[in-house]
């Protein structure tokens, strides 16, 4: 009866281990992040008509990592809300810059908001930018250090930043 016991134990030990997949586990995570966006936080502030508005930015960065935990993939879901614009406010461009508050930086993660894409009709609006590329290497540091970034929109009117806020993990 032990052989039979043993001889059962060790085929099933084999039949686990053959269905079992020898490649790294990639599970998936979801990261949320955010940042609170103000003209006055733009280096230089912002001070002419678009001194009024504000937004919010809502960022969904998903990766997914190797068995080491390092992320290899990942991809983010931009949803940005403004407001206090001045009537037909233009966006030109929306993105993720790498730099701490006080400074300004290179562009990490662009969204693709192109000029003529999102106008501000009334002073105030959103826009969505899902499946946007991010490099792993980019993915984590925003992951490790997310204030050491920033999120900014531009307008026709202030093509260098409209409103930027830190980047903060929600």
């Amino acid at each position: 009866m032990t052989r039979v016991l043993v001889a059962g134990v060790a085929a099933l030990a084999l039949l686990v281990g053959v269905a079992c997949d020898d490649s790294p586990t990639s599970p998936s995570d979801t990261i949320t992040l955010s940042a609170q966006l103000s003209p006055a936080n733009e280096v230089p502030p912002v001070s002419n008509a678009e001194a009024s508005g504000s937004g919010t930015a809502t960022i969904r960065l998903h990766v997914t990592r190797d068995s080491a935990g390092t992320i290899t993939a990942a991809s983010a879901d931009f949803q940005v809300t403004l407001a206090g614009f001045p009537p037909a406010t233009a966006l030109t461009m929306a993105h993720i810059h790498q730099g701490a508050v006080g400074t300004n930086g290179s562009i990490v993660v662009d969204t693709g908001l192109t000029p003529g894409q999102t106008t501000l009709a009334t002073g105030a609006g959103s826009f969505t930018k899902n499946g946007i590329d991010v490099t792993p290497t980019v993915a984590q540091a925003i992951v490790a250090d997310p204030p050491a970034f920033y999120f900014n929109i531009h307008t026709v009117l202030n093509s260098d930043g409209a409103a930027r806020g830190q980047l903060t993990r929600s």
